[in-house]
């Protein structure tokens, strides 16, 4: 038997209190500089008095261009590095690390918000405040807008973005990042046949499709400090013919563990616009694919996915399967997920809460 899910997990020089952790959940409620909200910071606070190990704070922004929605967070420099000291400094203060993910959207920007119009489906204009996306080849996803094909300099650009993101989240009091390459977004793109048609260095085969996550994940486990540990959220498969079998996503996650990463969040689909291409609905999705690359890389995992109560969570870390969890969906139906299957132990709670727990009710 493994550990339990309530036991720490020390990655680096940083120690997180358990392993039922937030999954990174976009909200599309910044504004238009990119900078968190209050919506933000009682958002992501609830969740870290709510008991969870580490908040992962949505996917923030590599640069003004490289976002999904004009409402998206960004952390590409110090004005916004310093506004989000107010969420790290509170979820620290709660005895949760306190993690961000790093993302440039690639041919999945400039789309509306999801409760806008055709949402994520719906493209905007440059004439109504959008921009022109770039991805690894000229070819659309479903009806968002093409995107023109990332020239060098356009490659150089993200590594070098990736890399001064991480400096800001560092400065932002960041204990973690994540690099986002799944989803269907910009590395994810190049890593996927189904995205990439490329015929130079950037395509073709594993080797150069994995070229640009490589040097992003490089760069910046070399621009964030050593005693800080760099996750990748990446794809297990693309659940279509011709995508990335979990072969190859093995194959990467070893250049990953290369490079120094030290954690894989384990997800999987969404590179086209096809329900087929879709994780399956189905409990613990990602579970078997998370032990696969662990066995292959010898790295921690972190599943995501049909992972809805903590009895489950408890299985996969005690048996092996999984090192910690990312929960998605269930932390927005309820911030206290992860404590509240743990009524009987008062520690585990805000002392402010205590006196709701059974044995404290008494006096009602």
């Amino acid at each position: 038997m493994g550990p339990t899910s309530s036991q720490p997990l020390r990655l680096r020089d940083v120690t997180v209190p358990n392993r039922v952790w937030m999954s990174p959940m976009a909200q599309y409620a910044a504004g238009s500089d990119g900078k968190p909200t209050d919506w933000h910071l009682v958002h992501y606070g609830a969740r870290a008095v709510g008991g969870v190990g580490l908040v992962m704070v949505e996917a923030n922004a590599v640069g003004p261009l490289h976002r999904t929605t004009s409402a998206d967070l960004g952390i590409w420099n110090e004005e916004q590095a310093a506004a989000h000291r107010r969420l790290t400094s509170f979820i620290r203060e709660r005895g949760t690390v306190a993690g961000i993910q790093l993302q440039a959207a690639g041919r999945k920007g400039s789309h509306q918000l999801p409760w806008v119009g055709a949402g994520q489906n719906g493209s905007v204009s440059a004439a109504d405040g959008g921009w022109r996306t770039f991805g690894p080849s000229p070819v659309a996803f479903g009806e968002l807008n093409a995107p023109r094909e990332a020239g060098r300099a356009d490659i150089d650009e993200a590594v070098e973005a990736f890399a001064h993101a991480a400096r800001m989240a560092d400065l932002a009091g960041y204990q973690v990042v994540e690099i986002q390459a799944s989803h269907g977004y910009l590395l994810h793109e190049f890593l996927s046949p189904l995205s990439n048609h490329r015929t130079d260095e950037y395509g073709g085969s594993p080797e150069n499709r994995m070229r640009l996550a490589l040097r992003v994940a490089r760069a910046v486990r070399e621009a964030f400090p050593a005693r800080k540990p760099v996750f990748v959220r990446i794809t297990a498969t693309d659940w279509a013919e011709g995508g990335i079998p979990i072969d190859e996503a093995a194959l990467f996650a070893k250049e990953l563990a290369a490079a120094g990463i030290d954690l894989l969040d384990v997800t999987s689909g969404l590179v086209v616009r096809d329900q087929a291409a879709r994780p399956p609905a189905r409990e613990a999705v990602h579970a078997e694919f998370a032990a696969t690359l662990r066995n292959a890389t010898g790295l921690p995992v972190a599943p995501v996915g049909g992972i809805g109560d903590l009895s489950l969570a408890e299985r996969l870390v005690s048996s092996g399967q999984a090192d910690a969890v990312m929960v998605g969906r269930p932390l927005l139906r309820d911030p206290y997920f992860a404590l509240r299957e743990r009524p009987a132990d008062p520690a585990a709670w805000p002392r402010q809460y205590q006196r709701a727990l059974p044995h404290r009710a008494l006096g009602g």
